[in-house]
């Protein structure tokens, strides 16, 4: 029998090898098929996992939270949620590395991990949470489509390559 997928996104703070795995492939498979993930097409675990290594300190400090995006309980995305230090930011959260395994893109997993991580935000008392967007690439339009406005842009700020400065797009959505 088959039956509607079981999705969910839940917030994680302990990191054991085989998600940390998990998450070094994704994002490896996610750079390579073109997503704008801190990356530019090709790349190896051994450029991803310096990164991924640092996004999980600040996990593994309890400032941050992952939120794992899973179907039927097999890992396939991820984003952070990252907090502020400054007590004049801290009802604020920046998303960073959102990111859904390609073999799982087109399925609406996009919109479920989003709408998991603003819920994850919310229940730590965060009020409004703040990503940026490649231009050139769409997926602002995305976020816009999930209530985030546009709030500037930093023009030729990300380099992808010679001759090729993209926008970066700064979005904010209150919760």
């Amino acid at each position: 029998m088959t039956g509607v997928p079981a999705v969910d996104v839940r917030p994680v703070t302990v990191v054991d090898d085989g998600l940390r795995a998990e998450l070094l492939a994704c994002w490896v498979d996610v750079s390579n098929a073109g997503g704008a993930v801190g990356f530019v097409p090709p790349v190896v675990a051994g450029d991803v996992a310096p990164v991924l290594e640092r996004l999980l300190e600040g996990v593994t400090s309890g400032r941050d939270v992952l939120c794992v995006l899973t179907v039927d309980g097999a890992t396939a995305g991820f984003a952070a949620l990252v907090g502020s230090s400054s007590p004049l930011r801290r009802h604020w959260g920046t998303v960073l590395r959102v990111q859904v395994h390609p073999s799982r893109q087109g399925a609406g997993l996009g919109r479920a991990l989003m709408e998991g991580v603003h819920r994850i935000a919310a229940d730590r008392g965060w009020e409004f949470v703040y990503l940026t967007a490649r231009g050139g690439t769409g997926v602002d339009a995305f976020y816009r489509g999930l209530g985030y406005t546009e709030v500037g842009r930093l023009p030729g700020a990300i380099r992808v390559a010679v001759g090729d400065d993209r926008d970066e797009i700064l979005l904010v959505k209150r919760l």
